[in-house]
């Protein structure tokens, strides 16, 4: 899905009118009518200002994601994101040893 489409049904699940956003986001009618259609690239700074209109992360604004929250809002809690980054750290025959040492302790929790 391109960018100039998922902005125009954000502005359209939000029941707003171009005219409306435009006035939000503090810019003239035609120049928001050619971004969202694609005639121009959406700036860095208008992307990051339709983002907060919305309450979605640029993520899911340029397609990178699916999910409104974006890649960089997670529910892990801090441990296991720390997790996650110190297995990431590891080489591949370490992450396998760790991987094998996790099935070890959730069978032994499991007794």
């Amino acid at each position: 899905m391109s960018i100039y489409k998922r902005v125009r049904d954000l502005r359209e699940d939000a029941d707003m009118t171009q005219k409306q956003v435009a006035e939000k986001l503090f810019m003239h009618l035609t120049q928001y009518r050619r971004y969202e259609c694609g005639e121009s690239e959406l700036p860095l700074n208008i992307a990051i200002n339709i983002a907060r209109l919305y309450g979605v992360s640029l993520d899911y604004i340029s397609g990178v994601s699916n999910d409104k929250k974006g890649l960089t809002r997670s529910t892990l809690s801090d441990s296991e994101t720390a997790l996650v980054q110190n297995f990431r750290r590891l080489d591949l025959r370490s992450q396998g040893r760790l991987l094998e040492r996790s099935e070890v302790l959730l069978e032994s929790s499991e007794k």
